[in-house]
């Protein structure tokens, strides 16, 4: 998730098991540990520009990493914050640790994708119940964890914990509404998906994208699960042949291969964008939930040497008119 969600969930894990006296330096240890994984943004190459994609949520991730991330942040804070605030570094590293541990584990209920299981796996997990961004989600932990160290009191830090749980917890109801939608919309078009994934739009879990396979297509609507159900049908693209749609391209340069690298961190959901022949799409994500319209995409050149990389574009369309848009979507009819 954002950062500021990923800080305020790493102070709420340890203020709620420490003692009143240590409640804000817990918490200001913690949020600063939970935020730490994301360092792995700045695994970068001015050559590749997937390598960052590649190890985004990667090994800094992993379960298997959580001791070591949490004692990397304990050796560089309990020098600076530790010890002038009377804490032992056996203390400072519990409280780390703790923080640390939730990062990985809230991203992976986004829909992003995180390798929580490497090195045992390369799979990302998603678990889709909740939003990248979420104020709903954020701002009363957030609450509860100021209120914690201005009060000394972990009880506010526990009631934090038990609003992220119980919202998750939705989430994963709305999740389960929301595929049953998409399902259900399937079956009156005549088709049986190949698989089929529900994923929480932009800052909530009442709208859903809903994308799913057929044996040449993807099909993307929107669905808004719980309160005033409601279905916006979208549209369909044919899944990515390079052979049909990229003729020109050598199976064996890079470029290729850099498709098979975008194609492995999207899941397959990719395709050739419909408005640019040379561009290749992730349709897992966009502003509106029910259209193509790709927050991120690589772009091929046919003209490049035989070892030279795709570029990787992002895209984003923040128009006050789409975000109305996604605003009717919300309210409901």
């Amino acid at each position: 998730m954002d950062p500021l969600s990923q800080g305020v969930l790493g102070a709420a894990l340890p203020q709620s098991g420490s003692a009143p006296r240590y409640v804000a330096s817990a918490g200001l240890l913690g949020f600063l540990a939970g935020m730490a994984a994301d360092l792995d943004v700045l695994i970068r190459s001015s050559t590749d520009p997937l390598l960052f994609l590649e190890y985004h949520r990667h090994f800094t991730h992993a379960l298997v990493f959580i001791p070591i991330g949490g004692l990397i942040c304990a050796l560089v804070l309990h020098a600076v914050l530790g010890r002038r605030r009377g804490l032992t570094f056996r203390q400072t590293w519990l409280f780390c640790t703790l923080g640390y541990a939730t990062h990985a584990l809230l991203d992976a209920c986004t829909t992003y994708g995180t390798l929580l299981f490497w090195p045992f796996s390369d799979a990302r997990v998603a678990w889709s119940t909740v939003s990248i961004i979420d104020p709903v989600f954020t701002l009363p932990l957030l609450l509860a964890v100021l209120l914690a160290a201005l009060r000394h009191k972990p009880v506010y830090a526990r009631l934090g914990l038990l609003w992220a749980l119980s919202y998750m917890a939705l989430g994963l109801w709305q999740r389960h509404e929301a595929q049953e939608m998409g399902y259900a919309l399937a079956a009156q078009r005549g088709h049986t998906p190949v698989r089929l994934e529900a994923k929480p739009s932009f800052a909530n879990i009442l709208v859903w994208k809903v994308v799913y396979e057929t044996a040449d297509r993807f099909y993307v609507d929107a669905v808004r699960a719980g309160l005033a159900p409601r279905v916006y049908e979208g549209t369909s693209v044919p899944k990515l042949d390079i052979a049909r749609d990229l003729p020109w391209l050598d199976l064996a340069s890079q470029q290729a291969q850099d498709i098979e690298r975008f194609r492995a961190f999207s899941n397959g959901y990719i395709t050739r964008d419909p408005l640019h022949a040379n561009r290749v799409i992730d349709i897992r994500f966009s502003m509106l939930p029910h259209e193509v319209a790709p927050l991120w995409s690589i772009e091929l050149d046919p003209d490049v040497a035989h070892d030279e990389h795709v570029d990787y574009l992002m895209h984003r369309d923040t128009s006050p008119a789409r975000s109305a848009q996604l605003w009717s979507m919300l309210s409901g009819p």
